[in-house]
């Protein structure tokens, strides 16, 4: 991923960090006496690859035994989702947490509500996350463990749904008000957050992957890190954006941490999912029975969670000390909005390397695109919306117009923002060589071709995993290629990417996986040396 050493045969690691690349010969000459040489044969290696737009913290958690798991990748059927709560139920827990409802999937789940939820647990707290990680949904025995009543104020940038009456019904809406449901249900696998991120980080490397990106940081999680950290066990780079708060300020300096660890960002969200009907668009959701499923009134439109006016308030916050704003947003009205916020910021604070981020963007268009260069905004794009739900966003959501053209990678990259690939935690697998395959194809799992956008080309889709994703992160000058002088997190393939069919890219095998030039992951099971 360096043109400058485009062809060489071998590269030498001394220590943490690659110090020549160049022919075999060459490097032979100039290694110490003592060298591991690891001939690749017919493998291929690459610095290793960049996750960043992920929730690691959360995911860990999330993905852990004392949660239940009915993410439509691991279940496919609405009778199969209600098997798992009710079995789950029978156990009779203190509590039960279902992370993954998604009826665009899971074809014939209704919304649930409140009292629907009251008749399947009684007075076992129940709250299921949806798979978009946007709404959560609970009974009244939930309600009350999280101090939850009609009286509740909304959160800013968040709200409880009710009824004409003004009572709950039972679902949370965005990050402020869906933690505060989940909160009590995850206290407790807290208490092992230390195991349950080394074992998840473990997951990660084995994808290839040696740094990742927290996107809405909770500072609360910091100890536990620190603590995986001193064990020994975190064989992964952490950039962290900690969620935005109304009136707060970081909860550390600008300047802090290290090459292993560090703060550099700060996260918000313009608008939500557009699996729950609340992304802000200049074009109407259709009318279908999936939108009908979702609550959706006839010819819906979503909303931005903040106006221009809280958004600006929230940035004004954080820029003054330097901290890089990362804003999670889908709808081209939402894009707009945080496009003239942060155009204002840059003004007003006469930024100059400021790498503003746009999250997702799954209705971006071409000419937003272009604004956001020439601004020097970067976005991150949530391309395997289009394997998991491309079907849907056509045929149920959005139309063949706007459905077609969803998180469009070809424009992002012609426009020059430096885009990224990334899977948002626990919404999709950790898979980055899928990720470059549906960005080239533009394939829907079923085999469809969402044609309203172009693909990109093979380099572009490693660079939006590499380069660019270390340029997003402020970390171009230590990682994202294999370059001397940066570190050695390096990751090595069973076939060369560049050399197959792109519909093949999520068939290679992850063989080896190396972080500051030791080995965190062998398929084979091979003692580290």
């Amino acid at each position: 991923m360096d043109e400058e050493y485009a062809g060489a045969g071998a590269l030498l690691v001394e220590g943490e960090r690659i110090t020549a690349v160049g022919s075999l010969d060459d490097l032979r000459r100039q290694s110490p006496g003592d060298v591991c040489e690891v001939d690749l044969g017919d493998r291929v290696l690459l610095p290793g690859f960049i996750e960043p737009h992920s929730h690691p913290t959360v995911t860990a958690v999330l993905l852990g035994p004392s949660v239940i798991d009915i993410r439509p990748v691991v279940i496919d059927s609405a009778d199969a989702v209600w098997s798992a709560i009710t079995d789950a139920l029978g156990r009779k827990p203190e509590r039960v947490l279902a992370n993954g409802w998604d009826p665009l999937l899971q074809t014939g789940l209704e919304q649930p509500t409140l009292a629907g939820l009251d008749d399947v647990a009684g007075d076992i707290p129940l709250v299921i996350l949806h798979n978009s990680g946007h709404t959560a949904y609970f009974n009244s025995a939930a309600a009350q463990q999280a101090g939850l009543d009609d009286s509740t104020a909304d959160p800013l940038g968040a709200f409880f749904s009710r009824d004409a009456s003004g009572h709950l019904t039972g679902q949370a809406n965005e990050a402020g008000a869906v933690q505060q449901v989940i909160g009590p249900a995850l206290k407790d696998s807290q208490k092992n957050f230390q195991k349950l991120f080394a074992d998840y980080v473990r997951q990660v490397n084995a994808c290839g992957v040696t740094t990742m990106a927290d996107l809405a940081f909770d500072p609360s999680s910091r100890a536990g890190l620190d603590g995986v950290r001193n064990a020994g066990r975190l064989t992964l780079r952490l950039r962290l954006y900690e969620a935005s708060r109304p009136g707060a300020e970081a909860s550390v300096s600008r300047e802090n941490g290290d090459d292993l660890i560090t703060q550099i960002g700060i996260k918000t969200w313009a608008d939500g999912s557009p699996w729950t009907g609340n992304i802000a668009t200049s074009f109407p959701y259709l009318n279908t029975p999936a939108t009908k499923t979702m609550g959706l009134e006839e010819d819906h439109y979503g909303q931005a969670n903040y106006s221009h006016d809280q958004l600006l308030v929230l940035a004004r916050q954080y820029v003054g000390d330097g901290w890089q704003l990362s804003c999670h947003v889908h709808g081209d009205r939402a894009v707009d909005m945080v496009l003239d916020v942060y155009e204002q910021m840059i003004d007003e604070f006469e930024l100059k390397d400021h790498r503003f981020r746009l999250e997702h963007v799954g209705a971006m268009t071409p000419q937003q695109f272009q604004r956001a260069a020439r601004l020097d905004v970067t976005a991150s794009i949530f391309v395997d919306h289009l394997y998991y739900w491309g079907d849907v966003l056509v045929d149920d959501l959005f139309g063949k117009d706007h459905g077609s053209r969803w998180t469009d990678a070809a424009a992002a990259f012609s426009a020059g923002v430096h885009p990224s690939f990334h899977n948002d935690g626990f919404v999709t697998p950790l898979e980055p060589l899928r990720n470059m395959a549906t960005a080239i194809t533009r394939l829907s799992k079923s085999g469809r071709h969402l044609g309203g956008a172009g693909g990109v080309t093979i380099d572009q889709a490693l660079a939006a995993h590499t380069t660019n994703a270390a340029y997003q992160l402020f970390a171009e000058e230590i990682i994202g290629s294999i370059t001397p002088g940066k570190y050695a997190d390096l990751v090595i393939l069973d076939r060369d990417p560049r050399a197959i069919d792109p519909q093949a890219l999520p068939e290679i095998v992850v063989e080896r996986t190396y972080l500051a030039g030791q080995l965190v992951f062998d398929r084979s099971g091979t003692p580290s040396t």
